[in-house]
């Protein structure tokens, strides 16, 4: 009987699975993140559609490739304040005249209404890095009129922000990156009317599928957000708010689902209110709107529908 021949040394290929090489971190080049302001972005744009109630059309029409004209009209009940828990609702109805001027450089946008409200608002890319933004509202009721002006420098991979605005409000946030997924921040503010002032930090982590933020602030404010891209069409959000002041909590999850002809929104939250927004797309520049709130602790249900016209 033969003898089996040991193996010769390079003839048998290796059959122990090579480990993965981690690629290295070039902390160097880390990417911009986004403005301090907008880090709960992606879970406002699924939790804080729009919603309204009544009839709303929109029209919009493009004079050029950067001037437009818009005009809107709106019909519905407006809440007022109310000491007891039932909500007060008057009807109303207003027009709104609305001109655009959009540039790769600069934005104009106004909007004038029926009842005398002025909004104007810009923005001025002033060099590559650093962008100015101010927006005004004026109105015919006194110490109601207000102004902001925004100063945005972006680095290489950071993030600084100055605000002025009126009754005496400064402020300003600086937000960094500090790996490719995960970027710190923090802001100073003060309102010299209120004689208030305040400390905030925030913190984000965002990959291809997920994005979450954290933030707190010395007002006694907490905010958190998850939001899960379970596909390039569905995404699922949820949110966390407390206020140590008023011992206020209230979550909520939501979803956001675009299909080929219409985007579907909604959510419901820990006050038992529930919510939905649809956007449909009926042909080339016009949408169909739909809108739902139903507050069933405070028996409060709002339905609204719409037409926007023009692109």
């Amino acid at each position: 009987m033969a003898s089996i021949a040991p193996p010769v040394p390079g003839a048998v290929t290796d059959t122990i699975p090579h480990k993965e090489v981690e690629e290295k971190v070039d902390y160097l080049n880390l990417p911009c993140p986004i403005p301090y302001e907008e880090i709960h972005r992606e879970a406002l744009m699924s939790l804080k559609p729009e919603l309204f109630e009544g009839m709303r059309f929109d029209f919009t029409k493009g004079l050029n490739q950067k001037f437009s004209l818009s005009h809107s009209v709106f019909m519905g009940p407006t809440e007022i304040p109310s000491q007891s828990m039932e909500t007060i609702k008057i009807p109303t109805a207003h027009y709104e005249f609305g001109a655009n001027f959009i540039d790769p450089k600069l934005m104009l946008l106004g909007r004038i209404l029926t009842d005398g409200r002025l909004n104007a608002r810009v923005k001025c890319d002033l060099t590559e890095n650093l962008t100015l933004k101010a927006n005004a509202q004026l109105t015919n009721e006194p110490h109601m009129s207000h102004g902001m002006v925004n100063f945005d420098y972006k680095g290489k991979d950071s993030r600084t922000q100055l605000q002025l605005g009126n009754g005496a409000l400064f402020g300003a946030s600086y937000i960094q990156s500090v790996t490719p997924q995960l970027s710190l921040g923090g802001e100073v503010f003060w309102a010299g009317q209120h004689r208030k002032s305040g400390i905030g930090y925030a913190a984000r982590y965002n990959t291809d599928k997920m994005v979450a933020t954290g933030q707190v602030a010395s007002t006694g404010m907490v905010a958190l957000s998850y939001v899960q891209k379970v596909s390039q069409k569905v995404s699922l959000a949820s949110d966390f708010m407390y206020n140590h002041m008023s011992r206020d909590v209230t979550a909520s999850f939501g979803y956001d689902y675009i299909l080929r002809q219409c985007r579907l929104r909604g959510k419901v939250d820990s006050n038992g209110c529930v919510s939905a927004f649809l956007e449909e797309r009926l042909n080339m520049g016009l949408n169909f709107i739909l809108s739902a709130e139903l507050d069933h602790k405070k028996k409060d249900y709002k339905f609204g529908f719409g037409l926007t016209v023009g692109e």
